[in-house]
């Protein structure tokens, strides 16, 4: 949708995630394989020692990640896990069977209190609903790499390559805090802290830590899918025979897959602001990944869009009100704030596309 932020369009139409997805037809991944094997082996320790992180949920993603890293490189990761604020079952459950499988692993759990100030904050500031848990997990793996010795952070996709996006990161596997900064924190990160008053004992998981801490550290951050072709149905395969992930029953709040996001109760309130900020939700999101990896055409895409796109989260909504601590009336404002009018009018109480995908 060309009303995802930082997206472009090239001379023919063409977005820079499709753009990309051709590009990876004709890149060299053995080059890039090659420069894996050199970021691993100034990494490698051995003697037991961890030698590099990964933050995972237990999902597909990071499962496939800390799989490859251990049986197929031979490297020793210590995997993360910060706890989200409304954790799903079947995502404890996937956690537990990825450890079982065979691997180190830290589940953080952030001050509880702090954690619901800033996810609070965070929708009624920037129209996202777990903004705390998103500080977290960029800011948490920082500090349990320093504390354990280790200076390589791997990331899943890159999702501004991979989805549209900034393009900083297509052609350098590295990237810096001040990047998560301005990116993947949407330039909100002082403005929530501060904004939060909380107390600097309640902040300790939710903030960088100190610059000297950092420059001595030389943790280095990146993403696998810039050393392999990412392909999300491929890790949900590996995952599942190697890790022990489940799949959902049935589909999804908002979309029509099963694999994916199954972690926390947020992230369908995250989708459906999506979809009111910028006219697409989760089944766009996932359609148009599906499409790019050619395992879907176009017709099929928008007749799948048209049904499960812009849910409303009605089987979440009194679990949000109680996290918050708010009632439906001003839980309802802060949504009806970040509706884009141009593309959404109120009908009997909820916001109606004015649009039709086509």
């Amino acid at each position: 949708m060309s009303t995802r932020p930082r997206i472009s369009f090239n001379d023919e139409g063409w977005c820079n995630a499709c753009v990309w997805s051709e590009k990876k037809q004709q890149l060299d991944w053995k080059v890039r394989e090659t420069e894996l094997l050199n970021l691993l082996a100034s990494h490698r320790k051995g003697n037991g020692e961890f030698d590099c992180l990964v933050p995972l949920s237990g999902g597909k993603d990071g499962s496939y990640v800390a799989y490859n890293l251990k049986h197929k490189y031979g490297m020793n990761p210590l995997c993360v896990t910060i706890t989200p604020a409304l954790p799903l079952s079947l995502g404890e459950k996937n956690l537990r069977a990825f450890v079982e499988s065979g691997y180190n692993h830290i589940s953080i759990n952030p001050d509880y209190e702090a954690m619901r100030t800033l996810n609070k904050l965070g929708f009624i500031e920037m129209g996202f609903p777990y903004y705390g848990w998103l500080i977290s997990i960029t800011t948490a793996p920082i500090r349990t790499a320093i504390n354990h010795g280790i200076n390589l952070i791997f990331y899943g996709e890159d999702g501004e390559v991979e989805y549209g996006g900034s393009t900083e990161t297509a052609t350098n596997p590295i990237y810096d805090i001040e990047y998560q900064k301005k990116i993947y924190l949407e330039g909100g990160y002082q403005k929530v802290l501060d904004a939060s008053k909380l107390e600097k004992g309640q902040l300790y998981f939710f903030e960088y830590p100190p610059d000297e801490q950092l420059k001595n550290s030389k943790v280095q951050l990146t993403h696998w899918s810039y050393f392999e072709n990412w392909d999300p149905y491929r890790n949900y395969l590996v995952a599942k025979e190697h890790c022990g992930l489940q799949e959902a029953d049935s589909s999804n709040a908002g979309t029509f897959t099963n694999f994916s996001q199954n972690d926390q109760a947020l992230y369908a309130l995250h989708t459906y602001l999506m979809f009111l900020k910028f006219g697409f939700g989760r089944a766009n999101q996932d359609a148009s990944i599906e499409i790019r990896r050619g395992a879907m055409n176009r017709e099929q895409a928008v007749n799948l869009v048209r049904l499960y796109d812009g849910h409303y989260p009605e089987e979440f909504i009194e679990l949000y009100l109680a996290y918050y601590g708010m009632s439906q009336r001003e839980f309802d404002d802060v949504i009806d704030r970040y509706a884009n009018k141009d593309l959404f009018e109120k009908i009997e109480g909820r916001w109606r596309p004015r649009f039709t995908v086509v």
